[in-house]
């Protein structure tokens, strides 16, 4: 049964047998995911159980379309991030395992070079890119599957994975690992996936069957949650705003509460024309908040520089509250920001006098946002988003 398939007779029965299969299908995938990242085998069995409990109660409601395993190493990397964050705040170092041991040397040394930040940098690509190459390299599918499962030719499937592949090769040199894209795609397809412990998959599949009730892992599983919820917003925000993300311990953290500076003088904006839909990242600059499109183009040019203050005076009183607290800005999403070329806005809504609804698609990054934009004592200020 293909994946749609099994989740929604899991949805509609809850049986064990059911999600026994999924289990088995992509636990290998999930815990060589995590255990590149947390080096121990006993908090990568861990982090496995939550991932796929969390994949049991999402079972009903992930989109039609979804690749689980572009999914599951993105939730894999929540999870795993969340881990990292405890050890580091409760001051543990942990033992790493021995990886890899059976590589010859050569491979080895490639491996060992790329493990360490491997899912970062998958994380950091957008939800196209990632999901090829889960599907191409840690799957190991031929090009036929691949190409039916994204919906293209298989030619241009390979055009899509090579693309994806590059971008993959310069997030790796941007962190000093410097490969070529054929061996990157050469030493993931050979070690990304690794034989997982006797009996883990039936423990899980008891598990996450009941949804994770009652477990030790339930703490990280409701954490893992909210990390989400927070990513699906913060979306939004790479696209139009913030560019929050919420992994690697980079992070440059901004507290409501201390924020120094001032923003930029009303004077010296210079507002977008009402409209306007095309803008080149060239052309960003601070266009103050009297118009919908202008306080977007304050936003973007206030992430790309870095500008926090002005960030945050951008923000409507209700998101303030809701972002009180979080992160901002980090240290990788304005690396991943960098990629970004500019931004147009593919459709707006009058929804009222003092509220409007952008859908936003960005360039270089090839991502979608819908944000909402409200006047408040006479400025436009943006207001989240409007995805549920």
């Amino acid at each position: 049964m293909h994946d749609r398939e099994l989740l929604r007779e899991f949805a509609r029965s809850g049986s064990e047998p059911v999600f026994e299969a999924l289990v088995e299908r992509y636990v290998g995938l999930v815990y060589s995911a995590a255990l590149r990242q947390v080096r121990d085998a006993q908090h990568a069995e861990d982090i496995t159980q939550a991932v796929f409990i969390l994949l049991a109660r999402k079972a009903a409601i992930l989109p039609a379309g979804t690749v689980l395993s572009g999914w599951l190493l993105k939730t894999t990397r929540y999870a795993a991030s969340n881990h990292i964050r405890a050890a580091v705040r409760r001051a543990q170092r942990e033992q790493e395992a021995v990886m890899q041991s059976t590589l010859n040397e050569s491979d080895s040394a490639i491996w060992e070079k790329l493990a360490p930040c491997l899912d970062e940098v998958i994380t950091l690509l957008g939800d196209a890119d990632r999901n090829v190459i889960a599907l191409r390299y840690f799957e190991n599918r031929p090009w036929r599957e691949v190409a039916g499962l994204m919906h293209v030719t298989e030619d241009a499937a390979q055009k899509r994975v090579a693309r994806s592949l590059d971008k993959l090769r310069a997030l790796f040199a941007k962190r000093g690992v410097t490969l070529s894209a054929e061996l990157i795609a050469s030493a993931v397809a050979a070690n990304s996936v690794q034989a997982v412990p006797p009996g883990m998959v039936k423990a899980i599949s008891v598990l996450a069957a009941t949804k994770g009730a009652a477990v030790s892992t339930s703490t990280l599983t409701l954490n893992v949650l909210k990390i989400m919820a927070w990513s699906k917003a913060s979306t939004a925000i790479v696209i139009g705003v913030a560019a929050v993300l919420t992994v690697g311990t980079t992070a440059i953290i901004v507290k409501h509460k201390n924020q120094p500076g001032h923003p930029p003088a009303p004077s010296t904006a210079q507002p977008v024309t009402a409209g306007e839909t095309q803008f080149p990242k060239s052309a960003w600059h601070f266009a103050g908040y009297a118009n919908p499109e202008s306080v977007l183009m304050t936003c973007m040019w206030a992430m790309d520089h870095g500008d926090t203050t002005t960030m945050l005076a951008s923000f409507s009183p209700s998101e303030l509250e809701r972002t009180k607290g979080q992160q901002i800005i980090t240290a990788e999403a304005r690396q991943s920001y960098a990629q970004m070329t500019g931004y147009r806005i593919v459709d707006k809504q009058v929804m009222s006098e003092d509220k409007v609804a952008f859908v936003v698609k960005t360039a270089g990054q090839e991502r979608t946002a819908h944000l909402l934009i409200e006047r408040i004592d006479g400025e436009w200020k943006y207001a989240g988003t409007t995805e549920n």
